[in-house]
């Protein structure tokens, strides 16, 4: 890897923590949070949903977490929201930079994540991004199952590129592929993501991979030389959508990423493994 590249990662506790089934004090997400903040190591933390507490009880106290949150430097934050509803909540919330919108291609899937058939998902992010059009928020699509499914549903490559390139007609330029429920190959990563990547050169594109542990390097490495340079994990591999299946597949371990293409100092990794185990893993 050239030094003069640059490679984001997208840490992703809010994924990690929706799936833990004990519910996690607000001051022990605020503090854990932080702490991924004051490492240095992220461009980006999605640290919770503004969807209803229904849904995702473990979500329920985002906004009182990010007023917890101090930006003590350049990391970006993220907050997904499933509807309109979700872009007026965080429209006034200055310290949210990014808003995501798990857009699936899976029809099963969007009505299971979103009560909603995919057209009608794509009606709704043009309405929410006329409510962010006056501030300064981006809107980043994650287009979810985009490696397949496994209910049946149509797949293929052009069904991929068809969504992307009409959403962007929106004025979306941020997209996360994401292999929700680990449909994908290391051959078809590479395969997808350079299409995706040579079909919308001047769209920026992320990859959401979940996979198991053994696998994921050669995942990683197969977006890599596709041309994929943000990356999205989690601390130890946690985390998973709990509208897709039963038996999830966790997320790309964060420490992986970081070992890959951030080097930092050994140390700092086991500091945030260590933090996650005390304030999320270990309930109290």
């Amino acid at each position: 890897m050239s030094n003069k590249e640059t490679i984001q990662l997208v840490e992703c506790p809010r994924d990690a923590i929706q799936g833990i089934k004990h519910f996690i004090y607000t001051d022990k997400k605020i503090t854990y949070i932080n702490q991924l903040i004051d490492s240095n190591l992220f461009y980006c933390i999605d640290f919770g949903s503004l969807v209803s507490p229904n849904a995702v009880p473990q979500m329920a106290d985002t906004i009182q977490v990010l007023e917890g949150i101090a930006k003590r430097n350049d990391t970006k934050l993220l907050a997904i929201i499933a509807n309109e509803r979700g872009a007026e909540i965080a429209k006034p919330l200055d310290k949210i930079d990014f808003l995501g919108y798990p857009f699936s291609i899976s029809e099963t899937f969007q009505q299971r994540n979103a009560n909603s058939t995919v057209e009608q998902s794509f009606q709704r992010v043009e309405q929410i991004k006329n409510i962010m059009a006056s501030g300064k928020k981006e809107l980043v699509v994650y287009i979810s199952m985009a490696f397949g499914n496994p209910y049946n549903d149509l797949w293929n490559k052009d069904l991929v590129l068809k969504w992307i390139e009409k959403l962007s007609s929106l004025g979306i330029s941020r997209f996360s592929i994401a292999d929700t429920t680990s449909e994908a190959s290391p051959d078809n990563i590479k395969m997808l993501f350079t299409l995706i990547k040579h079909t919308f050169p001047e769209l920026q594109f992320s990859i959401h991979l979940h996979s198991r542990a053994e696998e994921s390097l050669l995942k990683i490495e197969a977006a890599y030389e596709a041309g994929c340079r943000i990356f999205e994990g989690t601390i130890m591999g946690y985390g998973g959508c709990p509208f897709a299946q039963d038996d999830l597949v966790g997320n790309i371990p964060m420490e992986i990423l970081l070992r890959r293409f951030k080097n930092p100092n050994e140390d700092k990794i086991q500091a945030l493994l260590a933090k996650f185990q005390e304030l999320i893993v270990t309930e109290t």
